[in-house]
């Protein structure tokens, strides 16, 4: 028989102003204090936890059933998972899914990541909403000893998010190579073995299904990290560069990514970025980047296009966005939040320069974004046929 559940709480999330949750523990025991964020994705729990752009960060599942697909490593974005920790509404369930590979509850002890179940997230979201992000101190404790003032303190002493550069903290440490192409049914996994491009992608916090993407577009990747100069990126005699998401204050990655950009662009080359990429490339154009109150994460943002007049429903992980207001001439925004006005798209006019603040790779709408990947691959194809 399994044992009994304990009569008392076995974690407790504690915010900085003195609020407390308390709940069921699972995953690792312990504690650790990060900001903490609300996503309202119905799927994909395994691939936000592993999302890079969550680095510093504990997520709050709105969607209650989290855990019933199990885990499987084919849909890890990256090696280890990233995000600090994870709130949920109901304990996780044992898996129900032909690919699940262990339960969420072994994979997060496993990888040394806290969580806690029975907690109201419909009033700890509401609670985020109008005041913004919290500092928050979350504490797993079999035993259900916490000393309260001490994990308020600690959730008062985070530093926060702004000025803080994390990309240097989840990049490859050296460059490599990806051929990996998208999943499909019936063989998964595929490898790219036709590629008609040459892309250098800087990882500022890459998911790996952004790479699988730019593969699937007959893309032959390198990935450099995120400090890579101008002359490091060139050496590789790309067709385009593309700027990868990634988490932290982007202008804390600016300091070292801006230049770098900015001579990258001095070359006629084919430049795409997404989410943190989009904000690197919005401060290598003369733009400026503001935190938000509370960010937008979750598989199910409207976002209008500006120059078709499509609405894309997207998937969107980020904490800051570039100010619109400050975009230089020359420089148009494409697309906009339908549900906040903020900006989340920018191109320069007459170049094949651009980028979006949303996650095209993450099939949200399901395919309504792909065209994003397609399009870079049609404009190194034109550059190629004018310099041959």
């Amino acid at each position: 028989m399994p044992a009994a559940a304990p009569k008392h709480p076995t974690a407790c999330l504690a915010l900085a102003d003195g609020t407390v949750f308390y709940g069921r523990g699972f995953g690792a025991t312990g504690q650790t204090v990060a900001e903490l964020c609300f996503n309202t994705a119905m799927t994909g729990y395994q691939e936000i936890m592993t999302d890079p752009s969550y680095a510093g960060q504990i997520v709050t599942f709105t969607f209650p059933h989290v855990g019933n697909v199990g885990v499987t490593p084919e849909d890890d974005e990256t090696a280890e998972p990233v995000a600090a920790g994870m709130v949920v509404k109901w304990d996780p369930t044992e898996p129900s899914n032909w690919r699940a590979a262990e339960p969420l509850t072994d994979w997060l002890a496993r990888r040394g990541r806290i969580a806690i179940g029975g907690v109201d997230t419909r009033r700890l979201t509401r609670a985020i909403r109008p005041q913004g992000a919290p500092h928050v101190a979350l504490s797993h404790d079999p035993e259900g000893r916490f000393d309260i003032e001490a994990l308020v303190k600690a959730a008062r002493a985070f530093p926060g998010l702004e000025g803080l550069d994390l990309a240097r903290d989840v990049t490859c440490t050296q460059s490599y190579r990806w051929d990996e192409m998208r999943w499909a049914w019936p063989e998964g996994y595929s490898r790219q073995t036709q590629a008609k491009h040459r892309v250098v992608a800087v990882d500022y916090g890459a998911k790996r299904n952004i790479l699988r993407c730019l593969a699937s577009a007959g893309c032959e990747v390198t990935v450099l990290p995120a400090t890579a100069t101008a002359e490091e990126v060139l050496a590789h005699a790309p067709d385009g560069v593309f700027l990868s998401n990634g988490p932290g204050d982007p202008a804390a990655t600016g300091e070292y990514a801006v230049p770098m950009i900015r001579k990258v662009l001095e070359r006629d080359l084919p430049v795409f970025g997404i989410c943190l990429g989009h904000q690197m490339l919005a401060l290598a154009l003369g733009a400026r980047t503001v935190k938000m109150n509370h960010g937008h994460h979750g598989a199910n943002h409207p976002v209008k296009d500006l120059e078709t007049g499509k609405v894309e429903i997207t998937s969107m992980n980020h904490g800051f966005a570039v100010d619109a207001q400050t975009l230089p001439g020359g420089v148009k925004e494409t697309h906009v939040s339908l549900f906040d006005g903020s900006n989340c798209g920018i191109r320069v006019e007459g170049r094949p320069v651009y980028s979006v603040q949303y996650h095209p790779e993450a099939s949200p709408g399901p395919q309504d974004s792909y065209y994003l990947f397609e399009r870079f691959a049609a404009d190194m194809a034109a550059r190629s046929r004018a310099t041959t």
